[in-house]
């Protein structure tokens, strides 16, 4: 049984960012509601515009002084929740698309892609702690680049959707095909990249000791 090796792997300047420390970046922190709040200022003006509303007749109809609702659009009045729903009843709009904050109590996953070295993530769950699950995007390659191995605690499981990856793993250097899928203790060293001009996209669950999947990629016999 040999390895199956892509002898003219070609990858862009991409360097492979370790996992684990992209897994607070995709989930909403407590600094997110202020941002949030922050910019509902100048959500409320382009809502009032695209209804072509003036400040008084706004004012009319919410019961809010036409002076709070400027220095509510200038941001030099922080929204609060009694002035926000009358607001978003007279726009006609949700309180959650009104302040464009994360939803909670609901199943699908509103997570945002983060983007290291060339390479988007986008994290597919939100709880802390357990396997962590992320689609990657990988770059085509752009020119020869010598794999960079790195360790951490854990364990991953890789599944190609589309594209050509080439996983170096310890001693083997791989290229998977869409449908195949890698299985590895992220203590042996690893890397991995596009393996050629198209770029890769890819499924990763992480997880840490003792979490497995059930599939895995062995070497190709020749």
């Amino acid at each position: 049984m040999t390895t199956s090796v892509d002898h003219s792997p070609k990858s862009s300047d991409v360097r492979q960012a370790s996992l684990p420390l992209w897994q607070n970046d995709g989930v909403a922190h407590d600094d997110d509601l202020d941002r949030a709040l922050d910019a509902v200022g100048a959500r409320l003006r382009a809502l009032r515009r695209q209804r072509n509303v003036t400040l008084a007749d706004l004012s009319g109809v919410t019961g809010i002084s036409v002076s709070t609702l400027s220095r509510l659009e200038s941001g030099d009045r922080r929204p609060t929740l009694e002035l926000l729903l009358p607001l978003a009843k007279a726009h006609g709009v949700t309180l959650d698309e009104l302040v464009d904050a994360p939803t909670t109590g609901d199943p699908r996953i509103h997570l945002r892609p983060v983007t290291r070295h060339g390479m988007t993530m986008l994290p597919l769950t939100r709880h802390a702690g357990g396997i962590q699950a992320y689609k990657l995007v990988i770059p085509g390659s752009s020119g020869p680049t010598e794999p960079q191995l790195q360790t951490h605690e854990g364990y991953d499981w890789l599944y190609v959707l589309n594209g050509r990856l080439r996983l170096v793993l310890g001693e083997h250097d791989l290229v998977l095909a869409p449908g195949e899928a890698a299985e590895f203790d992220t203590r042996t060293g690893h890397w991995f990249a596009a393996a050629g001009p198209e770029p890769v996209e890819l499924l990763s669950l992480l997880g840490p000791q003792g979490e497995r999947a059930h599939l895995r990629a062995r070497p190709k016999q020749r």
